[in-house]
């Protein structure tokens, strides 16, 4: 197509995603997208019909935190308000996703025609008054002449600010024709100009560098958009500084190298690891999301005199703050600069290792074997997702190969919303890997409890054939709220569910349900699962349910929680 020809508005859009990386669409068809979506597939692209549009946007947001940008395709009114939680929490934790909303035609909007996923009431601008509070930015297409740059503006703050944005796209307008002279130009990341003070702020951090006797580097999460990971590779390999990352970093840095140390938990974890933190003399910050519980209750926060910060357009040294600058160009620059001959050769504390050694089979699995057991299947290369509640608290002390990713719980905590995502990122992965071969193994750890807000799903993972491991948790219930409140409610119960029928139920075939479903009571039944090659190396989607007890959780900060709930349900029941 040369840069002078025509394309139906709809050809474009999809031609730019594919332009991003974007090789997969989700969403649920309705009344106002269907003609876009008649363009899907001709366009090259592969369509993901999701069971709802929650479980879409959920799955948008995996697919978003591997490739680095997603699309979700929803329905006006009905379909996008039942997005919003899924499109928040990207919103919340740095997910950038093309919300495509399917809108009535221009014609009923300026008329102010009463039509259906309304109000009834003429008013047609509701819905997107709703979603300026979860997205990053907003735009509709009213016309041919300036479609293309609407579609170029809204895609490209998607990829500057890592967060969704939302598209309103009218039915009557997928196969107008529109010019396709932008498309021979890639959407960009704009070049931010350097502050004339650029080259102090290098000058300042080095000499920090140099003479820094304790040093310390911490890895958050949103170094992902910040787009240094691959940086702090080369920084974390040439100084050999001691590295630990917070819960939602964990998955950023490669956790062979001898100095990576894992979740730096403060006065929840190691105590010679928290006494080096707290005493170091820098600390390299690297896109952090104080959230409590990113943060360990705040007590993972560096402290400030020892911190240098790097954040999406600013760097904080002690307590001066210097705006308008790039982490990535001056991450570059003192890479490109750095003098390893000047640096300490800091020696960190002593490491933990995960050892098995004091778990027999006879053993009923628990908390406190659980994940270390599981720890033995992971592969180069793999995705592992641990749900909010118990596995997110859990998944914290993995020891993960190189090029392996983790997705945990973080800050917004939707209980059922890794199930979803596991399908996305297990989508991206193959979607990424398609001509190499490569494996694309991703491992969810979920309880029962969280599993039944989003099982549906599991019936587009057997469609699309993707390899999947789910292991289930099965304590009969929230046990994570149980902890928190109510250890004996009801409302912390869950339905029976056999899992054991999942896969039939959900659409696989007979053979394959037979030697993929697996359980476990005991260590030595689990052990026997491990080394199953199906569940290990197998093709599709395999289930393992885990059983455990009701009120088991993990030692640390959850049995802390444990213990005062107990402690004080006590002293009720004394004083009553």
């Amino acid at each position: 197509m040369s840069a002078s020809e025509n394309i139906k508005l709809a050809e474009y859009l999809f031609t730019r995603l594919r332009q991003l990386g974007v090789q997969s669409i989700f969403g649920v068809p309705g009344d106002y997208n269907l003609r876009l979506l008649d363009y899907v597939v001709p366009s090259g692209l592969h369509w993901v019909g999701n069971c709802n549009e929650l479980n879409a946007a959920y799955a948008a947001d995996g697919y978003a935190r591997i490739t680095g940008a997603s699309a979700l395709i929803t329905t006006f009114g009905v379909g996008e308000l039942s997005a919003a939680n899924g499109i928040a929490g990207a919103y919340g934790e740095r997910s950038p996703i093309i919300h495509i909303v399917g809108t009535p035609p221009r014609h009923q909007q300026d008329s102010r025609a009463l039509m259906h996923h309304t109000f009834a009431d003429g008013e047609y601008k509701r819905f997107v008054a709703m979603a300026k509070h979860i997205t990053i930015a907003q735009t509709e297409i009213t016309d041919a002449a300036t479609a293309p740059e609407r579609i170029d503006w809204i895609l490209q703050q998607a990829l500057i600010h890592s967060r969704p944005v939302y598209l309103e796209f009218p039915d009557d307008m997928p196969k107008v024709l529109v010019s396709a002279a932008n498309l021979k130009n890639p959407i960009n990341l704009p070049e931010v100009p350097s502050p004339t003070y650029e080259s102090a702020v290098i000058a300042r951090i080095l000499e920090r560098i140099y003479s820094a006797k304790q040093p310390v580097i911490l890895v958050d999460g949103e170094s992902s958009a910040l787009r240094i990971v691959d940086q702090l590779d080369t920084l974390i390999k040439s100084t050999n500084w001691p590295t630990w990352t917070s819960c939602w970093g964990k998955g950023l840095v490669n956790e062979s190298y001898p100095n990576v140390y894992g979740v730096y938990a403060a006065t929840f974890g190691d105590k010679p690891a928290q006494e080096y933190f707290e005493s170091a003399d820098l600390i390299l910050t690297f896109g952090p999301q104080y959230s409590d519980t990113n943060s360990y209750f705040s007590q993972g926060i560096p402290n400030p005199k020892a911190a240098i910060t790097f954040k999406d357009t600013t760097i904080q040294i002690e307590s001066d703050i210097y705006r308008d600058v790039s982490p990535s160009k001056v991450l570059s620059q003192i890479l490109s600069t750095l003098d390893s001959t000047r640096t300490v050769k800091a020696t960190g504390p002593p490491k933990t290792f995960i050892t098995t050694d004091d778990i027999k089979a006879t053993d009923p699995v628990a908390q406190k074997n659980f994940f270390r057991l599981v720890n033995s299947i992971f592969r180069d290369g793999d995705v592992v997702l641990t749900e909010t509640g118990t596995a997110a608290y859990g998944g914290r002390g993995f020891k993960l190969p190189p090029n392996t990713r983790l997705f945990s719980a973080v800050t917004w905590l939707s209980i059922g919303f890794m199930l979803p995502a596991t399908l996305g990122t297990s989508l991206a992965k193959r979607d990424q890997n398609a001509s190499t071969g490569t494996r694309n193994q991703a491992i969810l750890i979920i309880g029962d409890g969280s599993l039944q807000m989003t099982a549906q799903e599991m019936s587009v993972m057997i469609k699309k054939k993707l390899d999947i491991l789910i292991i289930i948790i099965n304590n009969e219930g929230y046990t994570i709220e149980r902890v928190i409140h109510g250890r004996k409610q009801e409302y912390n119960d869950v339905p029976f569910w056999r899992h054991r029928e999942a896969l039939s139920y959900f659409g696989a075939d007979e053979e394959h349900v037979k030697n993929n479903t697996f359980e476990a009571r005991t260590v030595g039944e689990l052990q026997d699962v491990l080394k199953d090659e199906r569940v290990t190396d197998g093709k599709g989607l395999r289930i393992v349910e885990i059983f455990m007890e009701r009120e088991d959780v993990q030692e640390g900060p959850l049995m802390s929680v444990l213990h005062k709930q107990l402690a004080e349900e006590e002293e009720e029941r004394n004083s009553a």
